[in-house]
């Protein structure tokens, strides 16, 4: 059968598909001729129909350029382009059925997606998605297992709260069942190549990487059956025409590029709404990081207000059982009186369901439009600026329309919503822009939980830069100076005000006290309450997953770099960063010998030399 190519506008990545001579649809990568994906598979297995195999090429498309420019609220670059080369690849199957396979390959990456045009009254359902991604043996790994459907405390699983197997060969089996969860990051000698997904809306489930992958060969999973609101789909289900999210596969010759990459929101959809003349990224105190559930009362909470005013941040979240232990009636006392400071509160619920026991409150206000619309116009009428919602049920079709629901909701009572124990974010937050956060992540209140997280933590957070903060939003909620009751911290305080910056999220909530920060040198008080929450540009200066990662985030004529180092050993490192200019005035907020934060102030010179301290 005839090969047709897809280029990238630089010519440098090249798609190649083709049909077997059984009809089944393949394609194939490559990157300045090296290849990435060896023949992988393509094709859909609906209810009613089969496009697997037996397939026929109908006509295949010229190919067209793509361009986009859009701005985004918050993220590593918020104004933001893509170029990419389209090709559409027109097939009907045995029963003349259509199908429609596009591809489009940008200088960063290659993504396809599945069309059905014709038209039907009753929906079908896609049982198996054949996708494959087929990497040579000597590729390399960096990959998070996904837990079981509702196999964790109180059944509060999936929520992508494992620890990434690093550097681990191609083929390792997965733990459970449940695969490997995206974004998948591999290496191929220089080459280094992320697998996620985008345009995952209401109409299909989110998809993970299949636990075995014989000779290299990761498939597309699709959800548990658990993974479900009650008897509602877990598999994608819609009528027709439908187009099926994109599958990305962004490759790069150096991790600057990939570090510095929007592929994902470049594929996603364009903003459904329009939330600027109302909602302002910001930092937020936060109790319960370190205090937990019984300091969720009125008096602890008016003194996180204060503290978030005094340190000139927008928000205090509030979080469970807040309308037990303070009530409804308390909270807009709250809310005034931050009011009056320049605060809004945001306020914790639990998506409950029949999908996890959690005893936390409030629980079933997000249940169904009725109930949220309510408590909504609850919550708009007291002030309150945003929601966080908790313990999530899987990424079923059902749960992906929840999520996508309570942002449209929502918007249209002006709230910001973060989501914990939940997926990930999947570019949403340009589609759905009120979306400011998504946990996703082995974050910060692990460490509160237990030596052994506290332990990993360094080696765990310079992973996150190349993993799950990579594309999307990361509510990780770092920065603890002062230390955590019972738990021996081993990161230094340099480490902890460095992840302020190399981690990104809409709304960045800090895991440290009033007390906490008031011990702090003035120059850490006075950094921590100017540190900006959204970003101009990125630029990747140093790092390996796993080991360390220097990255530099702009804000309007300012760089802030920032580095941490996640092994036992000092680091010297030689930070090339040709974009500032030479002998620039600097200040460097740095590990002293005494266990404290030191500042100097410097001159910029490239390379400059700097020593990174163990977990440092």
């Amino acid at each position: 059968m005839d090969t047709y190519t897809i280029k990238s506008p630089n010519d440098k990545i090249q798609v190649n598909f083709s049909l077997t001579s059984g009809g089944e649809p393949v394609y194939s990568i490559s990157h300045s001729g090296s290849v990435i994906l060896r023949p992988s598979k393509l094709g859909i297995v609906r209810s009613d129909e089969d496009f697997s195999t037996n397939l026929v090429l109908e006509s295949v498309s010229d190919e067209s350029i793509v361009t986009d420019n859009y701005r985004l609220l918050h993220g590593k670059r918020l104004n933001c382009s893509y170029e990419g080369t389209k090709r559409i690849f027109y097939l009907k199957n045995a029963n003349s059925q259509k199908m429609e396979i596009i591809f489009q390959v940008s200088n960063d990456g290659a993504a396809f997606r599945y069309h059905f045009p014709e038209k039907t009254d009753k929906p079908v359902t896609i049982y198996k998605e054949l996708s494959t991604y087929h990497f040579d043996l000597s590729t390399r790994a960096f990959l998070q297992p996904c837990a079981d459907a509702r196999m964790d405390w109180c059944y509060a699983s999936p929520s992508y709260e494992e620890y990434y197997q690093l550097d681990i060969p191609v083929g390792t089996i997965a733990k459970n069942p449940a695969g490997w969860v995206m974004p998948a990051l591999f290496k191929k000698d220089k080459f280094w190549i992320s697998i996620t997904e985008t345009a995952v809306d209401t109409n299909y489930c989110g998809t993970r990487l299949s636990q075995f992958s014989p000779d290299g060969e990761y498939s597309v999973q699709f959800p548990q059956p658990q993974e479900r609101r009650g008897y509602e789909p877990y598999l994608p289900e819609s009528v027709l025409p439908w187009t099926t999210p994109w599958r990305i596969i962004a490759i790069t010759d150096n991790l600057a590029d990939l570090v510095e990459s929007t592929l994902e929101t470049d594929l996603a959809g364009p903003a459904r709404y329009d939330v600027s003349s109302w909602l302002e990224p910001g930092i937020a105190s936060w109790s319960w990081v370190i205090l937990k559930d019984d300091k969720t009362v009125y008096d602890t909470q008016k003194e996180f207000i204060d503290f978030a005013a005094k340190m000139n941040w927008k928000y205090c979240l509030i979080d469970a059982l807040w309308d037990t232990q303070i009530g409804y009636d308390k909270i807009k006392e709250l809310a005034d009186y931050a009011k009056t400071k320049d605060v809004k509160i945001l306020l914790w619920y639990n998506s409950a369901g029949d999908w996890n026991t959690t005893p936390q409150t409030p629980r079933d206000k997000m249940l169904t439009a009725k109930t949220r619309s309510a408590e909504f116009k609850i919550l708009q009428d007291m002030g309150i600026g945003g929601i966080k919602v908790d313990f999530f049920g899987g990424d079923g079709q059902s749960m992906m329309k929840y999520y996508i629901d309570i942002l449209r909701d929502a918007a249209k009572y002006n709230l910001a919503v973060n989501f914990h124990g939940c997926t990930f974010p999947r570019g949403w937050y340009r589609t759905y822009p009120n979306l400011v956060s998504m946990e996703a992540i082995r974050g910060e209140e692990y460490i509160t939980f237990g030596q052994s997280f506290a332990d990993n933590q360094p080696s765990h957070c310079t992973a996150l830069p190349f993993t799950r903060n990579l594309f999307d939003p990361m509510d990780f909620t770092p920065v603890n100076f002062s230390g955590i009751p019972n738990i021996k911290r081993r990161t230094t305080k340099g480490f902890e005000i460095a992840s302020s910056v190399l981690f990104t999220s809409g709304i960045q909530h800090i895991a440290e006290t009033p007390a906490g920060m008031a011990a702090q040198k003035d120059f850490v008080i006075e950094y921590m309450s100017s540190l900006p929450s959204t970003w101009d540009d990125v630029q990747f200066i140093d790092g390996y997953p796993g080991k360390f990662v220097i990255l530099a985030r702009k804000k309007g004529d300012t760089w802030y770099i920032a580095g941490i180092n996640g092994e036992t050993t000092e680091r010297i490192v030689s930070m090339q960063a040709p974009f500032i200019e030479q002998n620039s005035q600097a200040v460097m907020i740095t590990d002293g010998d005494d266990k404290d934060l030191i500042k100097k102030e410097i001159k910029f010179s490239d390379p400059l030399t700097i020593t990174m301290k163990p977990y440092g």
